[in-house]
């Protein structure tokens, strides 16, 4: 189980064609500006530090845009790297869910973010 995390422009149209029987047509969504796959597991690190809310559940806390996520991400980096030890404790024992990763995916998905301030923001759980 994992989350999966998009920022999403606007709406697009593409024109696409089968690759087994040439027919064309229009495609049309929304244009990913960026995502990220993290494991669940970091959920607890996440709780410990008092962002899992801005980064699992946006919805539910009414985050709906990039511009959102910016302050909440820079505390939880700011956090997460003054305090490794208190993170580190809970690493996930098998390996999947480590500090050592989920503070470079915080920091890229911070970036995004401050690229992107009038993305949607759109997860997966």
């Amino acid at each position: 189980m994992s989350l999966d995390v998009y920022l999403y422009g606007g709406d697009i149209t593409e024109r696409c064609a089968c690759p087994r029987c040439g027919d064309e047509h229009t495609h049309a969504g929304r244009e990913e500006l960026y995502n990220a796959n993290i494991t669940h597991n970091l959920g607890a690190m996440a709780s410990e530090g008092g962002f899992y809310q801005a980064v699992w559940r946006p919805d539910e806390c009414g985050i709906t845009h990039a511009r959102q996520l910016i302050e909440p991400l820079s505390a939880a980096i700011r956090i997460m790297a003054a305090e490794p030890e208190r993170f580190r404790q809970h690493d996930s024992p098998n390996g999947w869910g480590l500090y050592d990763d989920f503070l470079p995916w915080l920091a890229l998905y911070y970036a995004a973010c401050v690229e992107n301030p009038d993305a949607t923001v759109d997860v997966s759980r």
